[in-house]
């Protein structure tokens, strides 16, 4: 399982979500007040390197590396 921590605040929040795991990295998916967010690892060598995420600007992608967990669940705990 990838993203508990996330996985955690959102559940705290009672906001459901859909959760998969392929090829070792996790994608989360959730709608929060009518709008959809993704929260998507992708590894680039052997593990997850980043997350692509719309969380912080819901129209708009971007990509967040190093400690990424810890930076999406900054913006979440702003919902």
């Amino acid at each position: 399982m990838r993203l508990e921590k996330i996985q955690d605040l959102l559940r705290e929040k009672h906001i459901s979500f859909d959760y998969t795991e392929e090829e070792g990295c996790g994608s989360i998916d959730f709608e929060y007040r009518g709008l959809s967010y993704h929260i998507w690892e992708y590894a680039d060598g052997d593990g997850p390197c980043g997350v692509e995420t719309n969380v912080a600007n819901v129209g708009r992608t971007r990509e967040l590396e190093g400690n990424y967990e810890e930076q999406v669940l900054e913006i979440l705990r702003q919902f």
